[in-house]
């Protein structure tokens, strides 16, 4: 009941098209009301998770389109009062057999320091669960804050990284996994240019593509209209854990299209296609170019490569978009 309400006010609001105007294989941003989207596609279905704030919510659904009307399941919710308020970011990812699901939260007296990253572990192979709780992930070195944490494994080195934005300075930083749920020595700080904007970077993803690395950043304040994404890369063969390894791209690579409406793209994530032939990215933007963290919703649009072989992610599109399922999806009822 309480999602179909949130989707009612939003179809009021103009952010969520009439039921039937999109034609079967189509699909219409947005597919979700909440912010800090992270998406995968596994077994038929595609799986997504927002920031909810109190828990963690997953939606599941064949079809991007079914991603907006299923009810969510709340594979996560904390008693403990120091690390139950707050949540935000939630990512899943398959390691040796298991999800593990990587998330920031704070402790009940609501106070931002306290946001560290913790790791839950699926029973089995289901990415709703069930979940239980491993630890808190931090850093010997500086155990203060920290959030948006991602994981990836290098296919240079086959080994596991963790990645997320620290204090002081609201900076990007890297660590080796000695398992999932624990790094191996301390972080190492990966600058990145904010382009112009406050010193803000988070929101970190690793699109690997061709013998690099493309680490995908947030910079400026996500409650800015100019929000936008960064691009750092390394080879795979590099030493990840040395700074010098990863180069600048000189550019944001995803920004404010105003034209289309759409202001502050950002914390992104990348899924394929279900037949493994396109490249997708998901993030949240909203409609106005005010400053607030209001009205951030999930988008998904398609990306391509360039000769060069950088991602090529174009321009965020407009709401009004009716854009093609991801090629092989299965047109089935949604949430079946």
């Amino acid at each position: 009941m309480r999602f179909c309400l949130v989707a009612f006010l939003f179809f009021c609001a103009g952010l969520l098209p009439v039921c039937g105007q999109v034609p079967p294989g189509k699909f219409q941003n947005p597919l979700n009301p909440g912010p800090d989207p992270y998406m995968d596609f596994y077994d038929g279905n595609y799986y997504l998770t927002t920031t909810q704030g109190d828990a963690i919510r997953m939606w599941k659904a064949p079809t991007l389109a079914g991603l907006k009307t299923v009810p969510p399941v709340t594979v996560w919710k904390d008693k403990n009062p120091a690390r139950n308020h707050g949540i935000w970011a939630p990512e899943f990812h398959f390691i040796t057999n298991h999800w593990y699901l990587y998330y920031t939260a704070m402790a009940a007296d609501n106070n931002d320091e306290s946001h560290r990253m913790y790791v839950l572990e699926s029973a089995g192979k289901d990415p709703l669960g069930p979940y239980t709780y491993k630890g808190r992930l931090f850093n010997p070195a500086n155990d203060h804050y920290a959030i948006d944490g991602t994981v990836f494994k290098n296919p240079g080195d086959g080994r596991w990284y963790f990645i997320w934005c620290a204090h002081p300075g609201h900076v990007l930083t890297i660590a080796e996994l000695a398992n999932p749920w624990t790094l191996r020595g301390n972080g190492v700080v990966i600058p990145a240019s904010g382009f112009g904007c406050e010193e803000v970077r988070e929101g970190p993803q690793v699109l690997p593509h061709d013998g690099k690395l493309f680490l995908i950043y947030s910079a400026c304040d996500t409650g800015k209209p100019d929000y936008m994404l960064g691009m750092l890369s390394a080879s795979t063969n590099a030493d990840l854990l040395n700074p010098a390894a990863w180069k600048q791209y000189p550019e944001p690579v995803f920004t404010r299209n105003d034209a289309a409406g759409v202001f502050g793209p950002g914390h992104n994530g990348f899924f394929k296609s279900p037949d493994g032939t396109e490249d997708w990215i998901v993030y949240h933007a909203k409609t106005t170019s005010a400053y607030t963290y209001k009205g951030r919703t999930t988008r998904a649009q398609k990306f391509t490569w360039n000769a060069d072989g950088t991602p090529n992610f174009g321009r965020p599109l407009p709401l009004s978009a009716i854009l093609d399922e991801p090629s092989g999806t299965m047109k089935k009822n949604p949430g079946k």
